[in-house]
């Protein structure tokens, strides 16, 4: 009978790999393992569950046991797959999108996300939106303009508006910075 695992803080493919260790550390046998989600080939009896609680937490990540917190994480993996994995088309609508992948109405998605994270679903969206920003500018392979474009922003000044409204500095004031101003995608 397989299990299927629900894990915050798993958004990126080096998490995955870190998860897939722990898995072997404690011979779970993984079937599938993807963000946010984990399915094991057989049942998680209750010490297991234990100690893979305990081997996950000092790595920043958790099993979630209830229903909500699972949507809140899937809301935040479909984000994160929609901004860095997927690339943005100019006709997809966030709320579209969410509710279409997670199948429920986007006003209870929207109000589930603000009561239990304390921030809107757009401002991680746009928070998620000015990372990938980032890591464009520290790579120097697009200008501002192709940026732009491939994140789906209006304009160059709209894009370098809401730039210096999240991080407080220019796109071009961080590019001299550089990386040090970069954050995990985990810490959004």
């Amino acid at each position: 009978m397989m299990t299927t695992l629900y894990i915050k803080n798993m958004v990126c493919q080096r998490c995955i790999m870190v998860v897939q260790q722990q898995m072997d550390a404690l011979h779970l046998q993984v079937a599938d393992i993807k963000l946010g989600e984990v399915k094991l080939k057989e049942t998680l009896q209750g010490e297991q569950r234990e100690a893979l609680k305990a081997a996950l937490l000092p790595l920043g990540f958790e099993l979630i046991d209830d229903r909500k917190s699972r949507l809140i994480e899937e809301i935040k993996v479909a984000i994160i797959h929609l901004v860095h994995h997927q690339g943005m088309d100019a006709k997809t609508n966030l709320s579209d999108y969410l509710s279409a992948n997670l199948q429920h109405d986007y006003a209870y998605l929207s109000a589930l996300f603000s009561k239990v994270e304390g921030s809107t679903i757009e401002k991680y969206f746009i928070a998620q939106r000015i990372e990938k920003v980032k890591e464009m500018l520290v790579y120097d392979e697009l200008s501002l303009s192709e940026i732009a474009l491939r994140l789906n922003y209006s304009s160059v000044a709209y894009l370098s508006n809401q730039f210096k409204k999240v991080t407080g500095l220019t796109p071009s004031h961080f590019k001299q910075l550089g990386r040090d101003r970069r954050k995990g995608l985990d810490q959004v």
